[in-house]
């Protein structure tokens, strides 16, 4: 077999694959051989049917199997020659198969790039002090006392104002006509300046009394959220049917039972403070991250594989369609496309791949690897994310191999960036001091 390897770029080649005559013929003679022991031709015993005939009859199939079998052995064959491994799915171009002659085809493949020793020693880090304040923790419980609020009819007789609550019926017509996107809807219950139609629609309603009907027409922005509104002018005709005013409970021992198991305001305070923290922890954490790799990607200069930028596109794409299907919203609704959004994300996604491609050099390159204890500690904090039974997520992992090896591979890389953070300069400063 005879491998030319012609280089597109540093991580994409095409293999120039040729196999011998003779070999094809070995295979095509002991492809018919074995067709001869089970074909059943009418006028022949089994086993005696002549070559001839079986070419007439089955020459196609015969040479699909053979061609297949000859380029799944020579593939591999090839790569392992060339020391190559690969990325993402090959692409075959096979020819039609000529008995008697050698074989050619061509392998469309991509490979890991070679990145070489990294320099992460002695970086210069600033990690921001985020302090925790009361006052954060006084507007998370204003926040929790908002979705405990209760909403009642006002007393006094007044127009609506901006932040109200108001409950109106509404009818949107086009070219007067009813329209699917406005169509007739009883009971609307919204709070003024949150636009969930739109602000101009808003406008409107300011200044309205309960009990009053009013008519007026506005143009949708071009870029409306909802692409079939965009641009387009439609009538309205709507009655006021009541302005409401939002009563926040009391902040008691009742009020923090109901938001769970909770027995005084002072619990849930020290619950919230709790909850602040971890969230200042990840965001020191993502913000030396973004440091660390910023450096690092500036350090290392190496090929990204387009099928590596791909898989990992096409995840944020699944990420980014599913968080809008959990709010009955899809891409067009929002004026976007799988393509634009594809051009949007695709540094990301090569950033991301970039960042994976250098953790895992330094995960190498360190030989770092995984104790027994060290497993078992990533599996207690996913038990404790998915509130699950520890044991039950270390049985689920060693029964899937693919996942388990993914696993581990995700915990190398964060002890890949805790070496990395344990090797820089970092300097503590406070936030506003940042930029």
């Amino acid at each position: 077999m005879q491998v030319r390897v012609e280089d597109q770029t540093s991580v994409k080649k095409i293999l120039h694959i040729e196999i011998p005559s003779d070999q094809v013929t070995k295979e095509i003679d002991a492809a018919y051989k074995q067709l001869q022991k089970t074909a059943k031709i009418k006028g022949f015993r089994p086993g005696k049917t002549p070559r001839s005939m079986l070419e007439r009859l089955f020459k196609k199939d015969v040479h699909s199997d053979v061609t297949g079998k000859l380029i799944q052995e020579s593939f591999f064959s090839a790569l392992k020659e060339n020391n190559f491994a690969i990325v993402g799915d090959p692409k075959i171009d096979p020819t039609a198969l000529t008995p008697s002659e050698p074989y050619r085809y061509t392998a469309t493949v991509e490979i890991r790039p070679e990145i070489g020793l990294i320099d992460f020693k002695g970086l210069n880090l600033k990690k921001n002090m985020h302090r925790l304040s009361e006052q954060e923790i006084d507007a998370q419980i204003e926040m929790l006392r908002k979705n405990l609020a209760k909403l009642k009819p006002i007393e006094e007789v007044r127009p609506a104002r901006q932040e109200d609550h108001v409950v109106l019926d509404y009818e949107g017509l086009r070219d007067g006509q009813p329209f699917e996107e406005t169509q007739k809807t009883e009971n609307f219950n919204f709070r003024l300046g949150s636009k969930p139609i739109a602000k101009d629609f808003d406008d409107q309603i300011i200044g309205m009394q309960p009990g009053e009907e009013k008519r007026f027409t506005i143009t949708f922005a071009e870029d409306h959220f909802n692409k079939n509104l965009a641009g387009v002018t439609v009538e309205f005709q709507v009655m006021l049917k009541e302005i409401r005013e939002e009563l926040l409970p009391a902040v008691d021992d009742d009020f923090v039972k109901k938001l769970g198991p909770f027995e005084t305001v002072a619990a849930l305070r020290e619950r919230i403070a709790e909850n602040l923290k971890q969230g200042y922890e990840k965001r020191v954490e993502q913000e030396l991250n973004e440091q660390i790799f910023e450096a690092l990607i500036a350090r290392t200069s190496f090929e990204v594989p387009d099928s590596l930028v791909q898989y990992e596109l096409d995840g944020i794409l699944e990420e980014a369609e599913r968080a809008l299907s959990a709010s009955n919203i899809t891409f067009e609704q929002i004026g976007q496309s799988k393509e634009s959004l594809s051009e949007k994300y695709r540094a990301t996604a090569e950033k991301q791949v970039r960042r994976h491609l250098i953790l895992g050099a330094i995960v190498e390159q360190e030989k770092l690897t995984l104790a027994d204890e060290e497993l078992d500690a990533g599996f207690t904090e996913m038990a404790k994310t998915f509130q699950q039974p520890m044991e039950g997520i270390k049985q689920y992992y060693q029964q899937n191999q693919d996942k388990f090896e993914f696993f581990k591979h995700t915990l190398l890389e964060k002890k890949g960036i805790k070496l990395i953070i344990e090797s820089s300069n970092i300097e503590e400063i406070e936030p506003a001091q940042q930029g």
